[in-house]
């Protein structure tokens, strides 16, 4: 079984920042793409950011210059480093994957981690 486990959310002022990180485990073949999604409340569910496994990059207008996108694929894992967060960042951060498992391909979700940003 394939999951994904996220972690660095938390409570931070406006222009601060955090790291998220999301590790995929079980078993895996390749991992495709990961990325970062995000579902303030009241709103719909939003792309942050994804990164394929060589390397492109896409980022929503929004967060573009603040935010960066990384992964390891050695460890299977994807971090979001936030710069410059603002109020309007807040919301449930979810880790996504696109991944090969050794009978099908899956799109896993992690759990979600919830970033605050407030003074």
């Amino acid at each position: 079984q394939v999951q994904l486990v996220e972690s660095g959310g938390g409570l931070v002022q406006p222009g601060g920042s955090l790291r998220l990180s999301c590790a995929a485990s079980g078993t895996i073949l390749l991992i495709y793409s990961m990325g970062w999604y995000r579902q303030a409340p009241g709103k719909q569910r939003e792309l942050v950011a994804t990164i394929t496994y060589s390397g492109n990059i896409n980022y929503t207008e929004s967060v573009k210059g603040r935010f960066t996108i990384s992964r390891d694929n050695a460890k299977n894992t994807v971090y979001l480093q936030m710069n410059s967060l603002k109020p309007e960042d807040t919301a449930v951060y979810y880790c996504n994957s696109d991944i090969q498992a050794p009978l099908r391909r899956l799109e896993v979700w992690g759990q979600g981690t919830l970033v605050t940003v407030s003074s």
